[in-house]
């Protein structure tokens, strides 16, 4: 799942960037408000964490101008935590959540993984599709026959963006856009290298290629 990150804080964006990264997420960070319109409005995000006290441009202001432009990305806004009236101010201009500062990641992983679950439209705590189990939390896959597999990082990105979206093709373009950040190079030869090892891992049978226009996990 690729995140934007709007964060301008020079000790907590880095270090939230981090601790995304290490629970599975692509994390774009930007640090003032005219930076973040624009990724956001540019780039496919899962959802957007948002500060709202952003240099350059007010994060409520760069919130309304998504929604303007019918950019439905889920957003969490972050917000001091005595700020009530910014919450209220947020939530009416189309933020799905809140979180005041300072919080615990735990709450905000939480507050995430429950965003993305209503905007897939998936009610169950865990992801369970084509004989898969996702074990997000140790980053495993657990195959039908029971047998637990590590995935890498970028294999664990991978296969959630597939089981996000059985049944769907999608091509090497969107795969990258989701499994790696802006500044890296989205070779189209690196998705097949992986999408190889993961088929492997997982049964060469349950992705498959559909010829110019990407990959589709079958959900048997």
């Amino acid at each position: 799942m690729r995140l934007l990150l709007a964060e301008d804080d020079p000790t907590l964006g880095p270090r939230l960037k981090n601790d995304l990264k290490r629970s599975g997420y692509t994390i774009d960070l930007v640090e003032n408000g005219i930076d973040a319109e624009f990724q956001g409005r540019e780039n496919s995000y899962d959802a957007i964490i948002l500060d709202l006290g952003l240099p350059g441009r007010p994060g409520l202001e760069v919130l309304t101008h998504w929604r303007a432009n019918k950019i439905k990305t889920p957003v969490i806004i972050l917000t001091a935590r005595d700020a009530w009236h910014e919450r209220v101010d947020g939530l009416k201009a189309g933020a799905d959540d809140y979180l005041g500062k300072p919080f615990h990641l735990e709450e905000l992983l939480a507050r995430l993984d429950s965003l993305l679950r209503r905007s897939q439209d998936r009610p169950g705590q865990s992801l369970a599709v084509a004989g898969l189990i996702l074990d997000e939390e140790r980053q495993e896959v657990i195959l039908h026959t029971g047998e637990k597999l590590t995935l890498t990082g970028t294999e664990y990105r991978l296969l959630r963006y597939f089981m996000s979206h059985a049944g769907k093709v999608l091509s090497k373009n969107q795969l990258s856009e989701h499994v790696y950040e802006w500044d890296t190079d989205h070779d189209s030869n690196v998705i097949e290298a992986h999408v190889k090892r993961l088929r492997q891992k997982i049964g060469k049978d349950l992705i498959e290629t559909r010829r110019g226009q990407g990959y589709v996990l079958v959900n048997t």
